[in-house]
């Protein structure tokens, strides 16, 4: 998100800067230029509004839709050049040097204050705040497919940008904290779950740390030959638990779960006959609260702790799940 608003600051900075230099060497004096100026800051400030308000009202992945264009964007995109020409048809009237100033005053005031804000929000989000959306049952009942939240960012430490250095780390990554991470995809092409997942978001609970062996049988977990217990927000749905065929060595089966290709030899059979593995330094087992309808680590492997990002901290949509998230 933080990398969209940042594009969104920097093309409104163009456009700001760009249309000063023109206006000083008096390039946009035709009626019909000063026209298409005005109708292209139209265009850039509403198509920007949308991309940001549709991005933060939808799922974070930056994945999109197999139809293509939506019917929904479609709409507001058709919207937007109506607005737009509007504004061209105005604009073209005003010949007048004092009829334009009072526009060309709003619209640079206009286009300053975006590009100031999205510079603002998206060092805010880069480093303290992420919106996220929840879209799936995987975490249900603590999150609902639906609720909307925000990332506190800031809790495990802040990341210098294009590195993976983090300083400033307020508290530890424990067992029953809900993170929200990247999902940890080598590549676009690798398929878990059903589907690619390269470059989405996730949300689950962290139930095993660095050297902890973990193991799942008939559907409930064990963390270092323990069974863990039950904190309350775990559900379970009356399936028939599956079993694996026992077919690989120990070491093959750590291996093949850290390079994330074990669901491909044992399915779905994963979610309640898994393990035992290690979890390896530097990485956490993470599981979905839903336990029996949850793409986790089970099928996927360890999450990096370079893939992070933060902990779910707050819902603020719908009004009536507003809460702190525990």
């Amino acid at each position: 998100m933080e990398q969209k608003l940042f594009t969104v600051a920097c093309i409104m900075y163009v456009f700001s800067w760009g249309s000063k230099r023109l206006f000083q060497k008096k390039r946009l004096e035709k009626p019909t230029l000063f026209a298409l100026w005005h109708a292209a800051f139209l265009m850039l400030i509403l198509g920007c509004a949308y991309y940001v308000f549709d991005f933060i009202m939808s799922s974070s992945s930056p994945v999109l839709p197999e139809s293509g264009i939506s019917a929904k964007s479609l709409f507001v995109g058709v919207v937007i050049m109506a607005l737009a020409g509007y504004g061209f048809v105005a604009a073209k009237h005003k010949k007048e040097e004092k009829q334009r100033q009072p526009l060309i005053k709003t619209d640079l005031e206009w286009a300053n204050t975006v590009y100031f804000a999205g510079f603002v929000a998206s060092f805010v989000m880069f480093f303290f705040i992420q919106a996220f959306k929840i879209p799936s049952a995987s975490m249900q009942n603590t999150l609902l497919i639906g609720d909307h939240l925000f990332v506190n960012k800031a809790a495990y430490g802040f990341r210098i940008p294009l590195t993976q250095i983090r300083f400033g780390e307020f508290r530890q990554i424990k067992p029953g904290d809900i993170i929200v991470f990247s999902f940890p995809a080598d590549t676009p092409e690798q398929i878990n779950c059903g589907g690619y997942q390269y470059g989405r978001d996730y949300v689950k609970r962290v139930v095993g740390m660095p050297g902890d062996k973990i193991e799942v049988k008939e559907g409930v977990l064990y963390i270092n030959d323990q069974e863990a217990p039950l904190h309350g927000y775990e559900i379970f749905e009356p399936v028939e638990r599956l079993a694996s065929d026992d077919i690989l060595d120990s070491q093959t089966y750590q291996i093949l779960w850290e390079d994330r290709k074990l669901e491909d030899i044992y399915g779905l059979s994963l979610r309640d006959d898994f393990g035992p593995v290690i979890v390896p330094e530097g990485s956490y087992f993470a599981m979905g609260d839903n336990r029996d309808n949850s793409c986790d680590s089970r099928f996927w492997g360890p999450v990096p702790r370079e893939n992070i990002k933060g902990t779910a901290w707050f819902i603020h949509w719908p009004l009536s799940r507003i809460r702190l998230i525990k």
